[in-house]
């Protein structure tokens, strides 16, 4: 089966772009800058190209360029000037278009030219938060949307995941300074959904925690050989998908029975499927944060 879509609705085009549909058809008539093809029920259709040019075309009008000296671009070079662009500006919105370009394209060298231009004026931190975050929420939508395939996400987020990883080797060479918390970082078995857990290991490795990361799909099982190791321990964990809405109680007492009989280990959670608890009726030893700022701000 073939993940890549290759046909683009102008609604597809007006969700990745953030050009109205309307704007788009005004551009298509007057400056003929794509041209659609249509279904057997009259529909227009946009290829993988004419996507990639409208995302080439968005990236120069944002930033000052008018439609009317962008259409005189020969179509050979409009990518040309979109990477001498990406060069020299990293703001905010010309990053997540430039790296939604980057995943269209399967691009990675766009990829890295957008990253490199941003991590020269601001720090990891601050591109996470100001950038990757509204990329991946976005992305979520787009995705909802079918605007995007599976192999588009992934791929972006690998890449992401890559800049979480090794901006996290720089800090591992340091010492714990914290030794009040020992934290454990994992994912439900069947849960896959990294990105969150990976950013959270970052944020604690940066206020001097010791922390063990396990990542996806662990069994509860297999976390209470640690409990030889260690007394202090505060298991995390980032519920994306799983455990859904019905399940999380039973996943809340197997913990209890398998990992905290007693209420000695404790057991911190973050992510959407939160949204499903009653924060009040939680034991003392289990704490849900609605954000990594609320889990940093309880630090």
């Amino acid at each position: 089966m073939n993940n890549v879509k290759k046909y683009f609705s102008i609604r597809d085009l007006e969700n990745l772009s953030g050009i109205k549909a309307h704007t788009i058809r005004i551009w298509e008539k007057r400056y003929n800058l794509l041209a659609p093809e249509r279904t057997s029920t009259n529909i227009r259709t946009y290829s993988l190209a004419s996507l990639q040019k409208l995302l080439n075309i968005t990236l120069l009008y944002n930033n000052g360029y008018k439609i009317s000296k962008i259409a005189k671009i020969p179509e050979g070079e409009l990518p040309l000037f979109v990477r001498e662009l990406v060069a020299q500006n990293s703001t905010k919105s010309h990053a997540i278009n430039a790296f939604k370009l980057s995943m269209i394209n399967f691009d990675v060298s766009l990829f890295q030219k957008t990253y490199n231009s941003l991590i020269a004026e601001r720090s990891f931190r601050e591109i996470f938060w100001e950038v990757f975050i509204p990329l991946l929420n976005e992305l979520g939508l787009l995705w909802q949307t079918d605007t995007i395939s599976p192999s588009h996400e992934h791929f972006i987020t690998n890449l992401i995941k890559q800049k979480i990883y090794t901006s996290t080797e720089k800090i591992q060479e340091m010492e714990p300074s914290r030794e009040d918390k020992v934290f454990v970082l994992f994912l439900p078995e069947n849960e896959i959904h990294e990105i969150g857990l990976l950013f959270v290991n970052y944020e604690l490795l940066l206020r001097g925690y010791k922390t063990i990361y396990l990542g996806q799909t662990m069994p509860l099982e297999s976390l209470t050989d640690l409990q030889k190791y260690y007394s202090n321990l505060h298991f995390l964990s980032y519920f994306t998908v799983i455990p859904t809405k019905d399940g999380l109680q039973q996943y809340m007492e197997d913990f209890n029975r398998i990992l905290s009989p007693n209420g000695v280990s404790k057991l911190w959670i973050l992510g959407r499927q939160t949204q499903f608890l009653t924060k009040d009726k939680l034991p003392n030893h289990i704490r849900s944060f609605e954000s990594v700022e609320h889990l940093s701000a309880a630090l």
